[in-house]
């Protein structure tokens, strides 16, 4: 697995690279924002290490210019530890937030993690009527057309169709999808909820809320 390293100090790039390879990973490196908009057009990457305050192009604007075709698993590394930026990171769909000074060994931990999660055993594709979810593509597209989704909101729809026809609760998608150390509550899986059904237009109604629990995929086939 490929990881591409995103920050404008040279030291922590190194720190990165070091343990990330010692843990068996492969590495690529950007030292801006632009930089690294451009690797990520031009290679893929299983996941995106982010830092946001950088020269050229900050963390958050990389974010929302990442093409939703290309959609990375993104750990963003940060001095900014206020409230309103982690926010705002998992907003755009960021898998998790570490602030600095930080431990090598507690990232690592935590890229095995969001790995964990966002590497599954799925069929490549999920189809029903004009709706294809395309798995190892990341891609959704309704009546051929992609819809454009946060990485965030396309885990969530892949971790329900995984599940189908069970309810799963808010706590269990939070555990999951936001990982241990998650500061929210079950609110944020509300939003991401709606904004997904909003998404999926005439197909909104294959989420179920599942009332005292949680939500369920469900599309009458078995």
């Amino acid at each position: 697995m490929k990881i591409l390293i995103v920050d404008d100090e040279d030291m922590i790039r190194e720190v990165i690279k070091e343990y990330s390879e010692d843990a068996g990973y492969q590495t690529d490196e950007a030292e801006n924002g632009k930089i690294a908009l451009k690797k990520i057009n031009k290679n893929t990457y299983d996941l995106l290490i982010l830092d946001i305050m950088m020269p050229e192009m900050d963390g958050f604007t990389v974010l929302k210019n990442i093409p939703k075709e290309k959609m990375i698993p993104t750990i963003v590394l940060s001095a900014r530890g206020e409230e309103y930026d982690k926010l705002n990171g998992f907003d755009l769909g960021i898998d998790d937030y570490l602030t600095k000074p930080f431990s090598p060994k507690e990232l690592i931990a935590r890229i095995k993690a969001v790995l964990n999660r966002t590497q599954k055993n799925l069929p490549t594709l999920y189809r029903y009527k004009t709706l294809e979810v395309n798995f190892s593509a990341h891609t959704l597209k309704i009546d051929d057309k992609i819809i454009n989704i946060t990485p965030k909101e396309f885990e969530i729809l892949t971790y329900l169709i995984e599940n189908k026809d069970i309810a799963i609760s808010r706590e269990q998608l939070l555990s999951k999808l936001w990982g241990y150390d998650f500061f929210g509550d079950d609110r944020t899986v509300d939003t991401h909820i709606k904004m997904l059904r909003s998404n999926l237009g005439i197909y909104r109604n294959l989420i179920e809320t599942v009332r005292g629990v949680g939500y369920k995929f469900s599309d009458g086939e078995k």
